[in-house]
């Protein structure tokens, strides 16, 4: 590089620091931007029962938190798989043979969602199904209490509900 293009390099990179208010040699920065992120509080409750291989699952969604949720989504996972054919509620959808998705819709600050009801059939009659229940997605927020979207249900086949 000729000393020429040295020279206009060093005094391009100097106004720009000056310009930016940057330490010569630094160079430019973006403009800063706010990163702050919504603070959300995601709970689940329901309940889980099986009877002779009919799977019932009632989920609520609230959020104990500062912000509000455009929407959330929850995962449920069965430990026996799930008989096909079975229609969801509008805010389902299947993951898999054990897996379902359902939507919270938007969730206001101290706010809880509709309740979603799933009535399934289990792929033979097991004894006992153990479903897990968590957030597959926030919207983005920070949850500082994951405690208490996770739960781990154990169902016995007796028809009795088990709650979480």
């Amino acid at each position: 590089m000729g000393v020429l293009r040295k020279v206009v390099l060093v005094l391009v990179s100097a106004a720009t620091a000056v310009v930016t208010g940057a330490a010569p040699g630094a160079g430019a920065s973006a403009p800063e931007r706010s990163t702050e992120v919504a603070e959300a509080d995601l709970a689940h409750h329901g309940h889980v029962s099986l009877s002779g291989g009919r799977l019932t699952v009632l989920l609520g969604s609230e959020n104990h938190g500062p912000s509000g949720l455009a929407d959330a989504t929850v995962r449920l996972d069965f430990s026996a798989p799930v008989a096909p054919g079975r229609a969801l509620p509008s805010t389902c959808l299947w993951g898999g043979d054990r897996t379902v998705l359902c939507r919270t819709g938007q969730l206001r600050p101290i706010g809880r969602s509709g309740e979603v009801t799933l009535d399934l059939r289990t792929a033979g009659r097991p004894d006992e199904i153990v479903v897990r229940i968590d957030t597959a997605w926030n919207g983005g927020a920070d949850d500082l209490n994951l405690e208490n979207h996770r739960h781990r249900v154990l169902a016995p086949d007796t028809g009795d509900r088990y709650a979480f």
